[in-house]
């Protein structure tokens, strides 16, 4: 079994670090904090001058080669210090950014499971920076209501790429979008929307994720349930650890930020259902982790069940006051009890 270790960080102060840079003939000024990393200053790098992390060439900060991504700032020592960017920005062209962004979860199949280390995932929470991030992606974010949430009702956080889709024919074309779409998906949706308020949120940008979601049908059509709001990867954020032995980042998907806008909601009430544990990291408790779904073209997969099963599920624990109460890393093991729908 793989090993994960947090980077802890309570320790280092926040303090303010002030850098100056040129790049393209003029000069800019980026502020970091203390526990930032690396990744943190790649990321401002790009948002001043939309040269993306993969191209950028950092001179004068440091002596020899840049720290990795990882690396804290404040061990770097760098405060007050001006240094040189070269590299070229990147086009204004519409790409899906699964396809040219440098993020880990995207192009990395491992995953990290902290239900079982739920030692390590309160690092994660309590770590300094996380919890800033948490905090900027809250006053940052502005939720478009789709449908009016309802009084009493729970939420369910819904992935939608290889969770309720085999996002790869449908993005290509090979498949129609209802061919895509998991066994069950709009059934699945309707069984529960009486229980619970529908959050989507996918690490995809706004224009993608509004795409899929009306081909499949989720959006604008006549189904007895309805999506009350979406989320796409601006609300997500970078943590950093090691898996065996070896740096790893990945992004997370962070329900305080949904909770801090409707304080209705709350880990008394939110169930995250996702095909990735690591998703899970600053909520380990509320995710089900549902497996992935791919090859919707063949046999095999057009018989998988896995909604139907999680529908009974969901409407089973719906009437639980207390979510936290629950464990639903063995919700399979809960559902054999339960009579069918």
């Amino acid at each position: 079994m793989a090993t994960v270790t947090v980077l802890e960080d309570e320790a280092i102060p926040e303090m303010k670090i002030p850098l100056t840079f040129k790049w393209s003939g003029r000069e800019y000024q980026v502020d970091l904090l203390g526990s930032d990393r690396v990744y943190d200053l790649k990321t401002s790098l790009m948002s001043l001058t939309k040269v993306p992390p993969e191209r950028q060439k950092i001179l004068g900060l440091v002596k020899g080669k840049l720290p990795p991504d990882q690396e804290r700032i404040a061990d770097l020592r760098i405060a007050g210090k001006s240094f040189t960017l070269i590299g070229t920005p990147e086009g204004d062209e519409i790409k899906d950014p699964s396809k040219l962004e440098s993020l880990p979860d995207v192009v990395n199949d491992l995953d990290v499971d902290f239900t079982d280390n739920l030692a390590a995932a309160s690092v994660y929470i309590n770590d300094q920076r996380n919890i800033r991030k948490v905090k900027e992606a809250t006053e940052k974010l502005q939720i478009d209501i789709i449908h009016p949430l309802r009084d009493g009702k729970r939420l369910l956080v819904l992935d939608i790429d290889y969770t309720i889709l085999d996002t790869k024919p449908l993005t290509s074309g090979s498949l129609p979008p209802a061919e895509c779409a998991r066994p069950g998906l709009h059934e699945f949706l309707e069984t529960i929307y009486p229980y619970y308020d529908i959050c989507i949120w996918s690490q995809t940008s706004w224009i993608w994720l509004e795409t899929k979601l009306v081909e499949l049908g989720m959006i604008g059509s006549t189904r007895n349930y309805q999506i009350s709001f979406v989320l796409d990867k601006n609300c997500m954020f970078t943590v950093f650890t090691e898996r065996n032995g070896q740096p790893y980042a990945h992004h997370v998907k962070a329900l305080q930020i949904i909770w801090n806008h409707f304080p209705q909601f709350s880990a008394k009430n939110t169930i995250h259902v996702d095909d990735l544990s690591r998703n899970f990291a600053l909520n380990p408790n509320e995710g089900l982790k549902i497996h992935a779904f791919k090859n919707a073209h063949t046999e095999q997969a057009q018989a998988d069940r896995e909604l139907a099963k999680i529908a009974r599920y969901m409407v089973h624990i719906a009437a639980v006051e207390d979510f936290r109460t629950l464990r639903h890393k063995t919700w399979k093991h809960e559902l054999r009890r339960l009579p069918q729908l």
